[in-house]
């Protein structure tokens, strides 16, 4: 079984409070091109069951230079790091991985797990798979008043991933 040292596999139906780890504490989107790894921060997404899979949305604006790696790519890796790191977040969430290695800058190391870039300083770690993309548009609004999220009209993607492995750091 092929699991990252120092950290051990669970179901993802014992992940914690999805609302506080995503929405409060953050995550990271990571993906790859080539060699070259990014990671994008992100607080809106949800996790849950669709289509009998456990399954991570997540949404990338369209300038966003992790949306051209999660569009080439098939699978990604979402970290969640503690509040210690939230310094490395929010560079990660300010910078863009087209001018600069926003992980060297935030103090943060990326390891390729069976394909895939994960942070290896995450207490979380999800594999997932992409099942399913799409765009938010603009008549789809019901509340009107969301709207306001795009005063550039530049509506994200929203991805649904299908949660592959769940791995949660050994406290030693």
């Amino acid at each position: 079984m092929n699991i990252l040292n120092g950290f051990s596999e669970i179901s993802p139906y014992e992940l914690g409070n999805a609302l506080r780890m995503i929405g409060k504490e953050w995550m990271l989107i990571t993906a790859k091109d080539g060699e070259k790894v990014n990671a994008m921060t992100a607080s809106w997404g949800c996790m849950g069951v669709l289509w009998n899979k456990p399954v991570a949305v997540g949404f990338i604006r369209p300038q966003r230079h992790t949306y051209g790696l999660a569009e080439a790519q098939e699978r990604i890796s979402l970290a969640f790091l503690g509040e210690d790191r939230r310094e490395a977040l929010n560079i990660c969430g300010s910078k863009s991985g087209r001018d600069c290695d926003k992980l060297m800058l935030a103090g943060l190391c990326a390891e390729d797990f069976d394909g895939v870039p994960v942070i290896r300083e995450a207490e979380v770690i999800l594999i997932c798979r992409k099942l399913y993309a799409d765009d938010l548009r603009e008549g789809a609004f019901i509340d009107s008043t969301l709207l306001s999220n795009y005063k550039n009209g530049d509506y994200h993607r929203m991805y649904v991933w299908e949660i592959e492995k769940a791995l949660i750091k050994n406290m030693d």
